[in-house]
């Protein structure tokens, strides 16, 4: 009888040190979901005609509407329980009682209006725009009509939770730190626009150096100084088609190409190229 009434305390004893870790990785991960705050001050400015005209093609090309749907009313982006359960918001309501102020935020700096810190929002790339190109965009997210109900809350699951705590995943804001830590370098004026480009997109999957990063579990994107043995046409081609030179099949690249990249101009992928180019061929 004694066995049982100790094995009955220690079972006891084993879920109660149970729950108080369950209570305080939850506690941790909500302090790490609520703790976003504005790391520098933005403000937005008067983009130029040309960059307003643009906006709609920018919405396309960054993915805003492979994330949030076709008329931006919001889609399910993520949806593993243990991980997360993640809804892309309806754009369309959310900017109709958001300032641009906040939608501002939420796209450069990765807070959502609620003050909060989102996750997957690629802010820690968006970051690099400019304050004439996040108002454009902002400008071209308000031209859509207002469809569709509100999107549900997302729901963070345990392995996500324990992934917050032990740095394993991170908010958004987290990540814009990160990558202001890792600029990319400045090869000279005749590259800019490249440089540019390759900060506000690629490096949202290929990490804030492009030497790659894992982008789904047990996935690792390529290394961008790959590009220094493409050709232009054969880089168009990847872009486009998410096709590469050796016909490999790339998952994540050929969704991406397809759906944002298959939007690109010839002078913005030709642009991109030469600075990856010259970028890869400055490599060590």
């Amino acid at each position: 009888m004694k066995l049982l009434r100790y094995l009955s305390y220690a079972l006891g004893g084993v879920a109660l040190l149970t729950i108080i870790a369950l209570l305080v990785v939850y506690g941790l991960s909500e302090r790490a979901l609520a703790s976003a705050r504005v790391s520098q001050p933005l403000k937005l400015a008067q983009p130029t005609a040309a960059q307003l005209a643009d906006g709609p093609h920018m919405l396309r090309v960054l993915g805003c509407q492979g994330c949030h749907g076709d008329k931006l009313q919001g889609e399910n982006f993520l949806n593993d329980p243990k991980l997360a359960t993640v809804y892309a918001p309806n754009l369309t309501l959310l900017a109709a009682h958001s300032t641009d102020a906040q939608l501002d935020r939420a796209i450069r700096q990765g807070i959502g209006t609620d003050g909060r810190a989102l996750i997957i929002m690629p802010s820690q790339s968006y970051q690099f725009l400019s304050d004439q190109e996040s108002a454009a965009l902002i400008a071209a997210i308000r031209q859509f009509a207002k469809t569709g109900a509100d999107q549900p809350h997302r729901s963070i699951g345990p392995v996500g939770r324990i992934g917050l705590v032990s740095g394993k995943f991170f908010t958004t804001p987290q990540l814009a730190a990160q990558y202001r830590q890792t600029r990319l370098p400045n090869l000279g004026p005749q590259f800019a626009a490249g440089r540019h480009f390759a900060e506000i997109k690629c490096s949202e999957c290929h990490g804030p150096d492009l030497k790659g990063k894992e982008v789904e579990p047990g996935v690792v994107s390529s290394d961008l100084s790959i590009v220094g043995a493409y050709d232009l046409e054969q880089f168009k081609t990847l872009l486009r088609t998410g096709v590469p030179p050796s016909r490999k099949k790339l998952g994540l690249m050929a969704e991406v190409a397809t759906s944002d990249f298959a939007h690109l101009t010839d002078e913005e992928i030709a642009d991109t190229h030469a600075y990856l180019a010259e970028w890869a061929r400055r490599q060590p």
